[in-house]
This record gives structure tokens, C-alpha cells and sequence, in this order.
């Protein structure tokens, strides 16, 4: 092991400068033992030690100017690179190109400087796109926010200024509408300040042991009657034997209401939305599918993203900001569990969230 410490000695800055001084000395050395043999003849002992002298400086002058521009030429370069990545507003990283030399002190220089720009322009790059992601959300948001609220003043507006020629039946559909919009506003604030809420980390779910197929026959039940307005076939198939879970019931009922409700919002009038509780191995699978229109390929990675909103041509509830997804994706997260989805365009969607067992 002594051999390799003092080769990897001699590959440092610091070991480099020691063999260009040896060489000097070494050097230095020869000329004096050349020069000490003609030092007994007195007539050119003085010519002697004056080209002695003179020579040692210029030598000693000569090694320094290359000592200091080997030491001094990779710095140049770096501090180039630098100056074109400030010039380039931190977007692109430095590129030092060097020949030898990478292994000392100055290479593990260049080599940090390198990653820390590399890390820097990605780091500007997400930035930038978290920023024009979040200008969306905000659009989004604007316009789901603006639609219900125009409605709804409409409708007051409306009963207001016909208050004496409108009948009883007319109020109270303005009014019914003017309320309906009013539960889209909820809706959309709740999920803004839960989901701003669940990304702090500001929630904790409260674990218990309880029967997740259960929860799901209860929250189908209650989508029951919304489901049959729209023409919607809603249903349970839950295994008998299927094992509780270890979760917050809060946290997986509004999993459920989320996964219900885009199924319903994406499905079609004679549609049918199934939701499926069985185990899977150590872990219990929820699922709900259904026969609606389907997911493109390319937007699958993208419907847990809070940024990610579909085509609003597609939704049939224009008071929805597509949060509700990234909401159940954060809820599964706290758990410890996964959720994922498969999808057929035009054929139907598949959400699955896997939980662990009691």
C-alpha cells in the first residue's frame, strides 16, 4: 500500500511543484560540481562564480515563468468558462477542456465547478418550468373560479331585478342553480387549501385498523343517486374475505369521492364505474374503472401532476380545477401505499391505489 500513497503523492499540485524543484536542485547541483573542478585555477575563479551565479537566476527565473503558467493556464480557462456561464444568464454549464493534468488539485477544482453549474442551469430550468406550470394552474383556476361566480350572479341578478313578475317555480330553480354554483366554489376552495395543506406536510393521518371494503360500499352508496341522474351504472365487488387496512378512514373516503367523481365526470350518459376491493399478496388493492373515454398514452404520466389539466371540452362539470387527482395521489403517499392508472382511449380507465394490510 506505501507505493501507491506515494505515487498518488506525486500526482497532486503540491507533489508536481516538489519535482520541478528537485530538477532545479539537481540541476543547480551539476553546475556547481562542473564549475568546483576548475575552481583551483585563481584567474577564473571569479569569472567562475559570477557565470555561476548568473546562471542559477536566469535558470531560476526560466523554471518559475513555466511553473507559474503550468500552474496559472487551467485557472485561465476556468475562469473563462465561468464568465461565458454568467454571460449565458446560469443556462449553460461550464465546460473546461483540459489535456493531462485532472488529478490535482486545480482538475478537482474545475471538476466542482463543472457539477455546480450543471446542477445550477437544471435547477433554472425546473424553476422556469414550475413557474409557467404554476401561471397555468393559476389561469385554470382563474377561469374555474370566474364561470360558477358569473353564473351565480346572473341568477341572483336575475331574481333580484324580476323579483315581482317571476313565479314561485322560477325563483326556485334560479335559486337551486345560484346554490349549485355556490357548491363548485366550495368544492374548488376546499381542494386549493387541502391540497396546499397535504404538500406542507401540515396533515397527518390518524392510522386505525378498519375494513376498506366496507368504506367502499358506503361511499358507492352515497354516489348512488348522482350516478343515476346521469345515466351512470355505479357498482361494488368486493371480495368477503378481504383483510382490513391500516389507514386514516377520512383520508381513504376522499380517495374514494376523488377516484367516483373523475370516473363520473369522464363516463359518458349509459356508461357503467365499478369499484373493486380484493387483496393482492401482503398488500390490499382498491380499484375503480370505468367505460368512459379513456386517457391518451402521452398523458398518462401526467394526471397526478397538479398542473395537469384536460381538455375542457372533454369535462362535463366545467366547476372542477382536476385537483382531485393529485390530492388522492398525495393522501396514498402519507401512507405509504401506490396509486396508478391504465388506460384505453376510448375504451375506459382503471385506478389503482395499493394499501397495506392490517
Amino acid at each position: 500500500m506505501r507505493p501507491k500513497t506515494d505515487l498518488h503523492l506525486f500526482a497532486t499540485l503540491y507533489g508536481r511543484l516538489a519535482l520541478w524543484l528537485m530538477a532545479v536542485f539537481v540541476a543547480i547541483g551539476a553546475i556547481m560540481i562542473v564549475a568546483s573542478q576548475r575552481m583551483f585555477e585563481t584567474q577564473r575563479l571569479f569569472e567562475l562564480i559570477t557565470n555561476l551565479v548568473v546562471g542559477t537566476v536566469a535558470f531560476s527565473l526560466l523554471t518559475a515563468l513555466v511553473v507559474f503558467r503550468f500552474l496559472t493556464l487551467r485557472l485561465r480557462k476556468l475562469a473563462s468558462a465561468i464568465e461565458a456561464f454568467r454571460a449565458s444568464g446560469f443556462a449553460n454549464p461550464i465546460r473546461v477542456e483540459t489535456t493531462g493534468g485532472n488529478d490535482d488539485e486545480i482538475g478537482h477544482l474545475i471538476a466542482a465547478f463543472q457539477e455546480m453549474s450543471e446542477r445550477i442551469a437544471m435547477q433554472l430550468s425546473q424553476l422556469e418550468q414550475v413557474d409557467r406550470q404554476r401561471r397555468e394552474l393559476l389561469a385554470n383556476v382563474s377561469h374555474d373560479l370566474r364561470t360558477p361566480l358569473a353564473s351565480m350572479q346572473g341568477y341572483l341578478e336575475m331574481v333580484l331585478i324580476r323579483d315581482d313578475g317571476l313565479s314561485q317555480d322560477d325563483r326556485y330553480r334560479y335559486l337551486q342553480i345560484a346554490v349549485k354554483h355556490c357548491e363548485r366554489l366550495a368544492r374548488l376552495v376546499r381542494d386549493l387549501f387541502d391540497l396546499t395543506k397535504l404538500e406542507a406536510n401540515e396533515v397527518r393521518p390518524q392510522i386505525e385498523s378498519f375494513p376498506i371494503s366496507e368504506l367502499a360500499q358506503d361511499v358507492v352508496q352515497k354516489f348512488a343517486l348522482s350516478a343515476q341522474k346521469r345515466d351512470l351504472r355505479l357498482s361494488a365487488s368486493v371480495c368477503a374475505d378481504c383483510p382490513p387496512v391500516c389507514a386514516d378512514i377520512g383520508m381513504m373516503e376522499r380517495v374514494l369521492e376523488n377516484l367516483i367523481e373523475n370516473a363520473m365526470r369522464y363516463t359518458p350518459a349509459g356508461g357503467e364505474i365499478s369499484v373493486g376491493v380484493h387483496r393482492a399478496g401482503d398488500r390490499v388493492e382498491l380499484q375503480v374503472s370505468d367505460t368512459g373515454q379513456g386517457i391518451h398514452h402521452d398523458d398518462i404520466g401526467n394526471v397526478f401532476d397538479r398542473y395537469y389539466r384536460a381538455d375542457r371540452s372533454e369535462s362535463s362539470d366545467a366547476g372542477n380545477a382536476g385537483l382531485g387527482l393529485t390530492i388522492s395521489r398525495r393522501i396514498i403517499e402519507l401512507h405509504g401505499g401506490r396509486i396508478r392508472v391504465e388506460s384505453t382511449p376510448g375504451l375506459g380507465t382503471t385506478f389503482t391505489v395499493e394499501l397495506t394490510m392490517a
